[in-house]
């Protein structure tokens, strides 16, 4: 048995082979939520993927050195989050990690990478149109006028997670697609001397239709994040205006509220 503060590294599981496990007994938190704690953190961070085995709970508890209901009250509060699942003469295994992102001005790219999730881009779409009357009015421009519309598909570790649709200006910057497919829209803006300062943004969520729930990997009807925002640089001008969808399985927004004084 691991005294306070040892570290159980286990090696029989290889999905868990890689990792080490800091479990102090001497604290106030309980064991099995260390445990969870740690566990989520791997997933969360890619190094726990998709399809990985952590073995059945006696071979975790005796690898852990920790009780079997102790190891039975981390997993299961990993399934109830839907990232683990059991499977008769499998073992638990690893189904998905699911985004987290806080609800702040800041590119998805840039929040995906920070977390270590492998974002990678696919656009889809990179064109001028005519501005219809919602894009017209948040960007600040006449309806009909020219704007750019940027449709992309964002994977995190090869699973796509959302559709992102953008329009801007047309002569705000040079949205090149192979560029848009290596870095985030919001990096090429600030590279182009652009200070963001503020956004409006609303979040909803709806069912996925046929097409999204193909290009999404999911069920038609499926759950879906939505989010609206329009972005504003430190003099004001309206210079991004996103409507963005995200699977509801794997992804979800932060927030920390505050007590007005």
């Amino acid at each position: 048995m691991a005294k306070s503060g040892d570290r159980a590294r286990t090696t029989a599981a290889p999905a868990l082979s890689a990792l080490d496990f800091a479990l102090d007994r001497g604290s106030p938190v309980p064991l099995y939520h260390q445990l969870a704690q740690q566990l989520e953190a791997a997933i969360g961070h890619g190094v726990l993927a998709p399809g990985n085995l952590l073995g059945n709970e006696v071979d975790l508890s005796v690898r852990l050195g920790l009780s079997r209901p102790t190891v039975r009250q981390a997993i299961q509060s990993l399934v109830d989050k839907g990232l683990l699942v059991r499977r008769r003469g499998v073992g638990t295994q690893v189904v998905h990690s699911q985004v987290r992102r806080p609800l702040e001005l800041s590119s998805l790219y840039d929040d995906l990478e920070t977390a270590g999730q492998g974002p990678t881009t696919e656009v889809v779409r990179n064109e001028v149109v005519p501005a219809a009357c919602d894009v017209a009015a948040a960007l600040g421009v006449p309806e009909g006028g020219e704007v750019t519309v940027l449709d992309r598909l964002r994977r995190t570790h090869g699973r796509p997670v959302a559709l992102l649709r953008n329009y801007l200006p047309v002569p705000l910057l040079d949205l090149d697609s192979a560029r848009l497919e290596s870095t985030g829209l919001y990096r090429m803006m600030r590279a182009a001397g652009i200070t963001l300062h503020s956004a409006r943004q609303t979040v909803g969520a709806r069912a996925a239709t046929a097409r999204e729930a193909s290009r999404l990997d999911e069920e038609e009807g499926a759950a879906l994040l939505t989010m609206q925002r329009t972005a504003y640089d430190d003099t004001g001008r309206p210079v991004e205006y996103g409507t963005h969808i995200y699977r509801a399985s794997l992804y979800t927004f932060d927030f920390q509220l505050l007590v007005r004084p």
